[in-house]
């Protein structure tokens, strides 16, 4: 009788496995577990930690209305930051997140944003998150590798098998998700990648963008636009190179100043209907025969953003998400004041900044 009871136990051994595993949700779905980090589309948040709520006034310089965390909580897997130098409080140099200039937006430093997400990591280990630095000051692979290696992010960096040469095959997520090697990090642009920082990759060695100055809905393009070196949809396609989208709106406020669209952003990440995002993807799509890799959307909330990505992945019922609301954030009338206020010292000071004063 034991023995019975216990082959009859063994046998049921492989479909208790089978059901575990098919319950095992990478990036938010089962689906994409065995799917290559290439052939999935992650959602991006453009400007990832600028803010327009009320710890920035509601600046009209702010791309998100919700924070790193909330964005990773929401389904955002890849966070894009504008980094500079700037001269710190000890006298000393620090690596700041800054829109366009440290007197216009200033988001803190490098080394607690990467905290940030590294505590998101720590506590989400079945997810793969990708970083993309925008390297305003042009920073060596040493300077951005130390605040790496200062917020202990470093640990989850999948590092390439080369750092100029793009992979024949990138790893699935399942497979970055067993290694640890969770955290894939883009710099746009690395002129000298250093073997000390492997895993700091030059964006455009590896990726493609359309372009990204975009004011008119009706302007919105496939065509590769970075690097410089890819004039066509076909020689971009060939490169082997990733596409990341650009998929947001510009408004032109006082003296021909460029801020992020948030009137207009329930369109412009919505599924359907003139320059959104849906339709765009779609656009984009049928140019390339594939989905694009990235898609960077500010106010990723709204539309919102995730649904397109998701119908791109072709994924339904995703898991362990939390709920964000899909609309703009609400200012309170203290608020709102506070926001004028910011919005006009932001168009001055850019003002100043564009024609090179400095302040």
């Amino acid at each position: 009788m034991f023995l019975r009871n216990l082959l009859q136990a063994s046998a049921l051994l492989p479909f208790l496995y089978t059901t575990a595993s098919a319950q095992t949700a990478c990036n938010n779905s089962p689906s994409l577990c065995e799917k290559a980090y290439n052939n999935i589309t992650h959602l991006g948040a453009h400007d990832s930690a600028f803010l327009r709520d009320e710890s920035t006034s509601f600046s009209t310089s702010g791309n998100q209305f919700y924070d790193s965390t909330t964005q990773l909580d929401a389904g955002v897997r890849l966070l894009s930051a504008q980094v500079h130098l700037k001269n710190g409080s000890t006298g000393s140099d620090e690596w700041h997140l800054c829109h366009s200039d440290c007197d216009l937006l200033d988001a803190g430093t490098l080394e607690n944003w990467l905290s940030e997400i590294k505590t998101w990591m720590d506590a989400n280990t079945n997810d793969v998150v990708t970083i993309l630095l925008v390297n305003s000051d042009n920073a060596a692979a040493s300077d951005l590798g130390s605040q790496f290696q200062s917020a202990g992010i470093d640990k989850y960096a999948y590092t390439p098998p080369s750092t100029s040469t793009i992979p024949q095959e990138w790893p699935t997520l399942q497979s970055l998700i067993s290694n640890n090697t969770r955290l894939m990090a883009f710099v746009a642009s690395l002129s000298t990648p250093s073997s000390d920082y492997p895993y700091l990759m030059d964006e455009f060695t590896f990726i493609f963008e359309n372009p990204f100055e975009t004011a008119d809905p009706e302007d919105y393009s496939c065509d590769p636009d970075r690097p410089t070196s890819l004039t066509t949809s076909a020689q971009a396609a060939s490169s082997g190179r990733m596409f990341l989208m650009n998929h947001f709106l510009y408004s032109t406020a006082l003296f021909g100043i460029e801020t992020p669209n948030a009137t207009y952003v329930n369109v412009t990440n919505a599924q359907t209907g003139l320059g959104s995002l849906g339709e765009s993807i779609s656009n984009c799509t049928g140019v390339y025969s594939k989905a694009p890799t990235f898609v960077l959307v500010d106010f990723f909330n709204v539309g919102p953003a995730i649904e397109s990505v998701d119908a791109a992945n072709g994924v339904t019922g995703a898991t362990g998400r939390k709920s964000v609301p899909n609309a703009p954030l609400d200012e309170t009338e203290t608020g709102g004041v506070a926001g004028r206020q910011s919005s006009l010292l932001a168009v001055i000071v850019a003002v100043v900044v564009a024609v090179g004063f400095g302040m």
